[in-house]
């Protein structure tokens, strides 16, 4: 399992992050290599260009955070890191081609315990290479601060590209109080995930029936990612999970997962609850966001909505948890010890933004067992003739 440490004071001259490159590309080794090694607090302490050369290294110079190609010659990517998560764990970050075929082998990688990903270095990456340093800075930074284990002890684990740090009004307007929607038979759950939420959301949709609740999802995840993780999910699920398209109604029994270049919005349709795209602009850096579509699930499902908020880096989804609680939605945080990173969970628990703080095995457990208590309130007041 991979946990941070961010709860533990950071001592005031900490030593620098010691990183080792391990790709086949003498230019793409290069590149990483000039641009770790201009950022502060982070030390390049070597390179190898196959697993087996990356081996004798990580016993030589202990590395905090390895770089790992997919793709490499006499030893791929994935066989070494199966390895070196049985043999002698420490943070990956996978650097892969965002291709389709390139996003089943990284999703591999995920699930084998790698902290997060990045995508190969363009050939004409001069017009985008400030934002190519920064995204790969943060990762690496992330991933120092992850604690691992062996990977039969591991639990699940990802991540998403990156954009101006708009918020969710940008793409969807905040409703008056006012507005909110009368009460519907049908039930929504809502959860939002960013690094180590391919896992995570694993985690809770296996746990989940087959006639549970409508489940909308926004994960941060590239183009490339969201319909082969959707049809994974969809193979090892009870429910039936899809890449969501615009205008999908929201039926019991599926799950829609945000593409990875969309925002996914919940809307209404009469009674009924509808899947909306929108290519609005990327909100807290991203698209999808979670903030937008926690946002429209407050609006147009209220007290009839659960949301849940797993385990990722930064603040996105939490303000959006909020105005689904003000609404009368219920709320679940995965707690610290079980997220990757506690940094969109954790924001929402200081918001005050989370009813409940629950371990990642026991996120579906809740979700059903909130769903039920939706179910009996909902017979109560229709017996009692109370509130819509």
């Amino acid at each position: 399992m991979i946990t941070t440490a961010q709860s533990q004071a950071a001592p005031a001259a900490r030593r620098p992050i010691r990183v080792l490159i391990v790709d086949d590309s003498a230019l793409v080794r290069s590149l990483l290599t000039d641009i770790l090694k201009a950022a502060a607090g982070i030390e390049v302490v070597g390179v190898a260009a196959d697993a087996h050369a990356a081996r004798e290294k990580i016993k030589q110079l202990n590395p905090d955070v390895l770089t790992l190609d997919v793709e490499m010659p006499k030893m791929d990517g994935i066989t070494f890191l199966r390895n070196l998560m049985r043999l002698r764990p420490m943070p990956v970050v996978m650097v892969s081609s965002l291709t389709e075929r390139g996003a089943d082998v990284t999703l591999d990688a995920l699930a084998l315990g790698a902290v997060d990903y990045l995508s190969k270095p363009k050939i004409d990456l001069a017009a985008t290479l400030k934002d190519y340093a920064d995204e790969l800075i943060e990762k690496v930074r992330t991933a120092a601060r992850a604690s691992v284990r062996a990977i039969d002890s591991r639990q699940p684990r990802t991540p998403g590209p990156v954009g101006p740090a708009h918020s969710a009004d940008a793409v969807l307007p905040k409703a008056s109080p006012r507005n909110r929607p009368l009460r519907t038979t049908d039930r929504v759950i809502a959860i939002g995930a960013s690094t180590g939420g391919t896992e995570a959301i694993k985690e809770v949709l296996m746990r989940l029936p087959p006639d549970s609740p409508g489940v909308v999802i926004a994960q941060h995840i590239p183009k490339a990612f969201s319909a082969p993780f959707a049809r994974r999910m969809n193979d090892c699920c009870p429910m039936s999970v899809c890449e969501a398209q615009d205008g999908q109604h929201v039926l019991a029994g599926h799950a829609y997962i945000a593409p990875g270049d969309r925002h996914l919005m919940l809307v209404r349709d009469g009674a009924r609850y509808v899947c909306r795209l929108d290519d609005g602009v990327p909100v807290n850096r991203h698209k999808p966001s979670v903030d937008v579509l926690f946002r429209s699930v407050a609006q147009n499902a209220g007290r009839n909505a659960i949301g849940v908020l797993l385990t990722g880096m930064g603040k996105d989804g939490a303000r959006g948890m909020k105005e689904m609680l003000d609404c009368g939605s219920r709320t679940i945080a995965q707690d610290e010890a079980t997220s990757v990173v506690w940094g969109m969970p954790g924001e929402a628990v200081s918001l005050g933004a989370a009813e409940h703080v629950v371990a990642l095995e026991s996120v579906a457990g809740k979700i059903l067992a909130l769903a039920e208590a939706l179910d009996i309130t909902r017979e109560t007041r229709a017996l009692g003739g109370g509130d819509p």
